[in-house]
């Protein structure tokens, strides 16, 4: 009998992890991370890792584990968000990387290929197709350089570990970089046309409750940051990791469930509608967790008890989408409308252009960025992942899904219609290798390097 758990696949797409082998981090550790023979940051029976370590961390083994268990749970697999985790894949020997993302397009393949150039023209059209694939890094090992080789992975979001914006902070727990780091990263990425991540630490040494409030203010308020996504995993105290000695020390007292549920909502009532968080709190096994909070549920909770209260107005992305509304068997008005907001960030001007209803429920969204290029970093539609094949009517009251009804290309134009009034000539998409041929039918074709797919706008749009 299929189980499935349908939030697995309600954002529109198949998340599947494929955990790197342990590496140490080139600076060092930092305070709060434990040393195990394990990929920096998790513990030797993390669940991902448990999974990695059956595969021998082959990424070929793994994403044939993943698809065998998303087909036992009867979820669609025909688009494929690719999650590279597990430390700072940049780090590693460059060819070791290539190699790397080789075989995880030719395991959705399900053929080898020569080439990764070979690998991703295949995954193009194949049954698996890869929409999107995030790396993650640190703020510090992200160059120029390094950023053209993630391109060439067909890579379209980075996750920066971030931490906190405090120099001091970062001095204290051994981080190895500094906030100019985070924000030089950020604007190569988003100049590239990336999506932005940060992951957060509320409650690591050095800040409090207080603190925290104020640096994320500042992520949002300063040009120099305001990320796409946020990852909010307060601090806590493992087995093995230097903070474990404060700890017993009484130098360090790590939050609350309730102190920092009631950060969290705080934060996520000064979360701007164009950014989502993407997931609070880590999996940590019991057994490694020394104090901390053990609620790895705690979303959950909290997003219960902000719905009671109708005057809390929450417009992060995550809370609005309309999977959520589905799953929650909420009744949806389907009079759609679009809304744009436009904001500066990392020497650019940014429009944030969505589809919403009156309830501002979400059903699709897409960044475009303007500074010498117009570049669309994202386009997403809302809902239930449904297979490349399926075609589906409007959404109704009774629930039907938002994809493949025309939303993406509504954005799309109105992505256009801005740039041209801009002033520009051409607008590019940073797309995964497996919606290039969606692009195509909007007239959109791969530049010369098969980087990003590009249009001119000197024709009507």
């Amino acid at each position: 009998m299929k189980k499935r758990k349908p939030t697995k696949t309600i954002s529109g797409v198949a998340p599947l992890a494929v955990m790197l082998p342990p590496r140490k981090c080139d600076h060092g550790t930092c305070l709060y991370c434990p040393s195990f023979n394990a990929p920096q940051s998790y513990t030797p029976e993390s669940p991902a890792v448990l999974r990695a370590k059956e595969c021998n961390y082959d990424p070929k083994k793994q994403i044939n584990a993943r698809l065998k268990a998303f087909k036992f749970m009867g979820h669609p697999t025909e688009k494929i968000e690719l999650i590279i985790m597990g430390g700072t894949f940049l780090s590693y020997p460059e060819k070791f990387q290539f190699d790397f993302i080789k075989k995880c397009y030719d395991a959705l393949n399900n053929k080898s290929s020569k080439s990764l150039e070979q690998a991703k023209k295949i995954n193009q059209t194949t049954k698996h197709r890869c929409v999107a694939l995030c790396i993650e890094t640190r703020p510090d090992v992200c160059t120029k350089e390094q950023i053209e080789n993630i391109l060439k992975f067909g890579a379209t979001r980075v996750e920066l570990g971030v931490q906190a914006i405090d120099d001091e902070i970062y001095k204290k727990v051994n981080r190895g970089h500094s906030v100019q780091d985070v924000i030089d990263a950020t604007t190569r990425l988003k100049s590239a046309g990336f999506k932005i991540g940060y992951h957060l630490m509320p409650g690591i040494p050095g800040t409090n409750p207080k603190k925290d409030i104020k640096m994320f203010k500042e992520i949002f308020s300063s040009p120099n940051f305001k990320p796409d996504q946020i990852k909010i995993y307060p601090c806590q105290v493992l087995s093995g990791a230097g903070i474990e000695n404060l700890y017993y020390g009484g130098e360090y007292i790590p939050y609350s469930k309730e102190q920092a549920a009631k950060l969290i909502i705080e934060m996520l009532k000064l979360t701007p509608r164009y950014c989502r968080i993407m997931r609070i709190m880590r999996e940590i096994p019991p057994a490694y967790l020394v104090a901390g909070i053990k609620n790895i549920d705690i979303r959950k909770d909290i997003e219960e008890e902000i719905r009671k209260d109708p005057k809390t107005k929450i417009n992060e992305i995550r809370f609005r989408e309309i999977g959520f509304a589905i799953r929650d068997k909420r009744k949806i008005n389907t009079k759609l409308k679009l809304k744009t907001t436009k904001y500066k960030a990392s020497k650019g001007t940014e429009y944030f252009i969505e589809i919403i209803n009156r309830d501002n429920i979400l059903f699709g969204l897409l960044r475009l960025r303007l500074d010498d290029k117009a570049t669309i970093r994202e386009l997403h539609v809302y809902g239930q992942a449904l297979n490349l094949t399926t075609n589906h009517q409007p959404p109704t009251t009774n629930h039907q899904s938002s994809q493949h009804i025309g939303i993406g290309k509504q954005l799309m134009r109105e992505a256009e219609k801005i740039a041209k009034k801009n002033k520009h000539t051409k607008i590019r998409v940073i797309s995964g290798i497996g919606v290039i041929e969606y692009y195509k039918k909007l007239e959109y074709s791969l530049d010369n390097k098969n980087t990003y797919m590009g249009k001119s706008l000197n024709t009507p749009c």
